[in-house]
């Protein structure tokens, strides 16, 4: 049995990836941290997560920015293996990811669909194929009308997957409405749609002469981020110091 703590417990993740793992033999939920406890989760909750004394043996982080550094400093303290889903890390805390990772083990990843981390092996593969034959690449994204940035951090996600096949030699057009000219062929384009209750959805497009493929991902509910976010946890819970992406939860799968 996997003992967790869920850093951001009483949030909208948290409050899912507490029941998906009510429902797993594999998985316990030991304790919460959350920055209130209205004493409805079925398991310890701490407001201050240097106060938190139950053992574990990973801790799952769906909270918010500021509240990364102090985790940081508990999961090296504790040499406690940390699933990392938090977006929107400064320049400085990213850097402290790296530092904690020399002491424990963290898993970071822009998205942790185990869908859309299995389609970023599976577009390496199509490129390295396709893009030689002549075909053009295009992401087009489509999110919620709550969503705040654009591009999404997946679709550039999926850009980088392609473009790691190249050596990086591909541009990212976000907007051709000022251009008069026909498309290069060393250019990536990533279009965004903001509308609605969109959970989350991307199509990669190969288009060729005569012929398209299309690769598609469809979120319907954040459960599928706390799906994988749990399979990491699975994944992390003994491994050694290091830093571990979704990548090798599904290399560890196939």
């Amino acid at each position: 049995m996997i003992r967790v703590i869920m850093h951001g417990c009483n949030g909208k993740m948290g409050q899912v990836i507490s029941g998906l793992i009510a429902a797993d033999p594999e998985v316990e939920m030991v304790a919460g941290i959350d920055a209130r406890d209205d004493g409805h989760n079925s398991y310890p909750v701490f407001t201050d997560i240097m106060e938190c004394n139950v053992e574990a043996d990973c801790i799952i982080d769906f909270s918010a920015a500021v509240a990364v550094d102090k985790l940081l400093d508990y999961c090296v303290e504790k040499k406690l293996p940390c699933v990392l889903c938090t977006t929107g890390l400064s320049e400085a805390q990213l850097v402290k990811v790296t530092e904690a990772a020399k002491s424990t083990a963290i898993l970071k990843s822009a998205n942790m669909s185990l869908g859309i981390n299995l389609l970023l092996k599976m577009l390496k593969e199509a490129a390295g194929v396709l893009a030689p034959a002549g075909f053009d690449m295009e992401i087009v994204e489509k999110h919620h009308n709550l969503k705040v940035d654009a591009p999404s951090g997946t679709a550039l996600a999926l850009a980088d997957s392609i473009n790691e096949e190249f050596n990086n030699e591909y541009e990212y057009v976000y907007d051709r409405s000022a251009r008069r000219e026909k498309r290069p062929e060393k250019e990536i384009g990533i279009s965004a749609v903001r509308g609605g209750t969109i959970v989350g959805d991307h199509d990669v497009i190969f288009a060729g002469a005569d012929e398209v493929i299309t690769f598609s991902h469809t979120a319907y509910s954040k459960a599928v981020f706390g799906k994988g976010a749990v399979q990491a946890a699975k994944f992390l819970a003994g491994k050694s110091a290091g830093m571990y992406n979704m990548g090798d939860v599904i290399d560890a799968s196939m």
